[in-house]
């Protein structure tokens, strides 16, 4: 389809509009600042492009020679220009679903997949206030943040987006003089020239306090202003589905957050106790720093004088006594102040986080008392007339500390069980450790808890630093109180064994309860590979019967976390068993907490991509199992999409509005209960196995393909970038295994290949369907949700994919490895004719047409900057990767492509 036949609703005008103004002042932006022979290459690469997409013969001729042999210099500022403008492209696309959902509310319609949307439907299948209450009562809202962002947006960069959609937030539904709009546009014309003069990748190497940093910066900038609204929003949804009588309800706290950056260890040496401290102490810092400017905002407003209103003797006595409290302190209200009470309590409270913050003596033992004086002046304003005199803001606050208390985020802990295995192992006097069976350990360790020993070797650094973690998280939790760490998440956990070496580490740190003996960790086993999924059903039900773990289990409430990881498995054996693996561990561990009467709660750790697990978290909810949500939702947030998913406030709310829709109709009850045929069981048995052994006979079996994929994609300039902390390989292993997930689905991203998100899968429907007729699997997707996900996904990875691109990246390849390039397009257009007759379509995404849209409207704009890295990588490579400017544009065109993928 040309790019003048696709079609644009009238909903999407303002788009239009906004996209064509942004794209004029990048075009003017880049003008001024590179000059008149950067716009004009530009250009001329912008039309080439748009030739080749249109089937102009010289086209692709014309593209080539506007990015084949041109300096380093001219190249980076080639990808900067098209960067820049899919960075506006996106900022309007984000502005534009805000924009929707503002018609939405103003127009007071019910806006799908909303909060309002849900409660319509549960009161419709019969629930009742008391029901919905109830229901919100084991309602749990998590995302936890990860480090390792693909896409590492600077702070400074991430401040100038916020302020570019805001001024066109601005322009929404305000009547605005010529002269006032010419104003913003200026406005947006400074951001977009100060961004171009901003260094968009960082010159060294990410620490742990850096990603900490920009993990935080999404908690505290955006997370901590949204909190309040969403509660006020289910409030107001309540009341126009339910009526005035639900105004007055209280709600319970849904959303909680959390983080890995700093107590992430699997596999990254700088990770430590140290930085578990630092984390945690980062963390209150940042909290009660903002509490601080809420009070100092509060006694601004809250400005009533005694000789005009009242307030509670309860309040007055607390005043009272912070005044001798508080009596040595000289930076409390002043005298003018006397006569205005809440200003004076508000000084208090101010001097109180002060010595919070500073760790002196007048500090708040906990968020809890902070938040009793914050209820005290509440229930004062509600008794004395001040419920349109600042009980409202006053309510915001108190929100905000119920959700956040004095630690902000709760950190998750994370180590391989490979290295818990070294140090049990020298602790205990034996060097086959590792060697000796599964049983063997579980016998010796259940020996060494039962007796309480202490280890009889002394420990070499490595096991002192894995002490030294239980000793901080025992310190965190005594200074920071219980919500400041979380679970203690076991990679790589191979057997019951795994679990209770972390019990009898956290006691030789000497960390458990001196009365109960009880360890105060939940320890959380993470199944990730596609062996560990198959066998985790029975090592759960292993370690539930095991006494001493049981007992531990009862000092935790009997609440177990189990993680479920997506990504190892889709690398280790493709999309398909992948997706099938996952499932069926669901459904094994439910099985096996419900018949041990556990509390289980599941951990999602979905990567970005589809070949990491990524996806809508509704689709996630809806191809679970029964038995899995129970109305909680704990998913890692990867690090590439915090900043598209919470970058802005209005889109962060949306995506809470979502997941209470999803979880509050999954959870009711009143939804029809999924029954699978056990004949579409055993035919997902039969495609998830055949699409393995494709994917596996290629990318495993044949030991030529890491160099393949070394050569075919720019994965040597990946493990170059200063972007994460953490090494992209892993040193036990070799060759593709030894490469963790992230690195390796970026790598195929930005050849466009996206391989992981479909190979093997042509295959295993071609087999499925000589095996059943065509019409039992048409039956499955359209009678399963998880089948259908399955397929939609993967015909999304399938639109992603740009084999055209990807024929300029071939050319990278040497002759002896170019045979796998033909089993790569086969099995994409084996893939895309089976995914095209199960859906009855025509071409890729034709129910989705915005998407479709989106993808060949940006082709233009990205087509150029992956010849200049294809260019550039054949020249750096043959100088010897030595040549840093050519890396400098390399590291440039990696950003600027990953960005333009974004909204594709």
């Amino acid at each position: 389809m040309p790019r003048h036949d696709l079609v644009f609703p009238s909903k999407d005008a303002d788009l239009r509009e906004d996209v064509h103004m942004l794209g004029a002042l990048v075009g003017d932006v880049i003008r001024e600042q590179g000059g008149e022979e950067l716009f004009q290459a530009v250009e001329r690469a912008r039309q080439a492009a748009i030739g080749q997409r249109e089937g102009e013969a010289e086209g692709a001729v014309r593209l080539m020679v506007c990015t084949r042999g041109i300096s380093p210099a001219l190249s980076r500022d080639l990808v900067r220009a098209f960067s820049t403008w899919f960075e506006m492209v996106n900022m309007a696309e984000k502005v534009h679903r805000i924009r929707r959902r503002r018609h939405y509310m103003n127009e007071g319609e019910t806006q799908p997949g909303g909060i309002e949307d849900a409660l319509i439907a549960l009161r419709e299948k019969g629930l009742q206030l008391t029901d919905i209450r109830r229901l919100m009562l084991e309602m749990w809202i998590e995302p936890v943040f990860t480090a390792h962002p693909t896409e590492s947006t600077r702070r400074t960069i991430l401040r100038k987006q916020q302020k570019i959609a805001q001024l066109l937030l601005g322009r929404i539904g305000l009547s605005r003089s010529a002269a006032e709009t010419q104003t913003i546009w200026e406005r947006i014309r400074t951001d977009i020239t100060s961004g171009w003069q901003t260094a968009d990748n960082s010159r060294e190497r990410l620490t742990v306090a850096d990603e900490r940093e920009h993990a935080l910066f999404f908690i505290v900038e955006i997370l901590f202003q949204i909190v309040p609204v969403f509660y006020e929003e289910v409030t107001a949804a309540l009341v126009k589905v339910y009526g005035p009588e639900a105004k007055d309800l209280e709600l319970p706290e849904i959303l909680r957050f959390g983080s890995w950056v700093g107590g992430d260890m699997d596999g990254n040496p700088d990770v430590n106790a140290k930085t578990i401290r630092e984390t945690i102490a980062r963390h209150q810092q940042l909290i009660v720093n903002r509490y601080f400017l809420e009070c100092q905002g509060l006694a601004e407003s809250l400005s009533q004088s005694a000789t005009r209103i009242g307030i509670s003797p309860q309040l007055q006595a607390r005043i009272d006594h912070y005044q001798t409290l508080l009596s040595e302190s000289q930076s409390l209200s002043p005298a003018r102040h006397d006569r205005m009470p809440y200003r004076v309590f508000l000084g208090q409270i101010l001097e109180r986080l002060r010595s919070t913050y500073e760790g002196r003596q007048a500090q708040y033992e906990s968020a809890s008392h902070f938040l009793a004086d914050l209820n005290l002046i509440y229930d004062s304003l509600m008794a004395n007339r001040g419920a349109h005199a600042g009980a409202f803001q006053v309510s915001r606050l108190i929100r905000r500390v119920r959700t956040f208390g004095f630690h902000l985020a709760t950190l998750d802990i994370r180590q391989s069980s490979v290295v818990h295995r070294g140090v049990v192992g020298q602790g205990i006097g034996d060097s086959n450790w590792k060697e000796r069976s599964a049983e063997d350990r579980v016998a010796r360790l259940r020996h060494a808890l039962e007796r309480d020993e202490s280890p009889c070797a002394i420990l070499d650094a490595t096991g002192k630093r894995a002490l030294w973690v239980f000793e901080a998280l025992a310190h965190c939790r005594h200074r920071n109180g219980p919500d400041s760490i979380g679970p203690y998440v076991v990679s790589s956990t191979r057997g019951v064994d795994d679990i209770l070496s972390v019990l009898l580490l956290a006691r030789w740190a000497d960390t458990a309860d001196r009365r109960s003996g009880d360890v105060p960790v939940d320890v959380a086993p993470l199944f990730e590979s596609a062996e560990a999924l198959s066998r985790c059903g029975e090592l759960m039900r292993q370690l539930l019967n095991e006494p001493l773990y049981r007992r531990h289990l009862h000092g935790r409430g009997n609440h177990q976390y189990v993680m479920i990881g997506y990504s190892a498995s889709n690398k280790d054996s493709g999309v398909a068993m992948s997706r099938w693996l996952v499932r069926k561990a669901q459904e094994s561990l439910v099985e096996v907490a419900a018949s041990s009467d556990v509390d289980l709660t599941f951990m999602h750790g979905q990567g970005g991509s589809f070949g990491r697990g990524g996806g809508r978290t509704e689709a996630l909810i809806r191809s679970s199992p029964e038995g899995v949500s129970r109305g909680r939702l704990r998913i890692t947030e990867a690090g590439e999409l915090i900043n598209e998913k919470y970058g802005l406030r209005p889109i962060a709310l949306r995506i809470f509005e979502q997941a209470f829709n999803v979880l509050a109709l999954a959870s009711s009850g009143t939804t029809p209960r999924e029954v699978v045929d056990p004949k579409w069981r055993e035919i997902m048995d039969f495609l998830a196995t055949q699409s393995a052994n494709t994917y596996r006979a290629t990318t495993y079996e044949d030991a030529a393909f890491n160099d393949f994929f070394r050569q075919l994609t720019p994965i040597d300039v990946i493990e170059r970038m200063q972007i994460g902390s953490r090494p992209t390989t892993r040193n036990e292993r070799t060759g593709i295994a030894a490469l963790r997930s992230i690195p390796w689905n970026y790598a195929w991203s930005q050849c466009r290949y996206m391989m992981p998100g479909w190979f093997g899968v042509g295959s295993a429907l071609t087999a499925a369907m000589e095996r059943v007729s065509p019409a039992v699997l048409k039956e499955m997707y359209e009678r399963w949700f998880f089948f259908q996900n399955l397929i939609d996904d993967i015909e999304l990875a399938l639109a992603r994919a740009d084999l055209s691109i990807a024929a300029f990246y071939d050319e990278l390849v040497d002759p002896q490895y170019q045979r796998f390039i033909p089993v790569l397009r086969e099995e994409y257009d084996l893939a895309r004719k089976r995914v095209l007759e199960l859906k009855g379509a025509t071409c890729l995404l034709e129910s989705e047409p915005t998407i479709q849209r989106s993808i060949r409207l940006r082709s233009p704009y990205i087509d150029p900057m992956h010849l200049l890295q294809v260019d550039l990588l054949k020249r750096w490579r043959a100088g010897g990767r030595e040549d840093k400017e050519m890396l400098a544009a390399l590291l440039s065109s990696i950003t600027g492509i990953s960005q333009a993928l974004q909204g594709a």
